[in-house]
């Protein structure tokens, strides 16, 4: 797992103090450990993680469900 994937496993498990792990093709929203107050805080956290801009109007919520897609999309260098 990347570095900053982990950064973001961590942001999570911070605020879900009950839960010890999350594994990488956990449903993040369906499980509830994003949610629609969190969501726009955490699409920031990765902005600044990834080093890249996401603009909210071309948001893909599919983009944010997993952290192995996660990874994929925003911590896997292009090309």
């Amino acid at each position: 797992m990347h570095a900053s994937v982990q950064q973001v496993k961590d942001w999570i498990l911070k605020r879900h103090p009950q839960r010890e792990d999350i594994p990488a093709d956990l449903d993040l929203i369906d499980n509830r450990l994003i949610d629609s107050l969190s969501f726009v805080e955490f699409v920031f956290l990765i902005e600044q993680l990834s080093g890249r801009s996401i603009p909210m109007d071309a948001v893909n919520v599919d983009d944010f469900r997993r952290l192995e897609v996660i990874e994929e999309r925003f911590f896997t260098p292009v090309g």
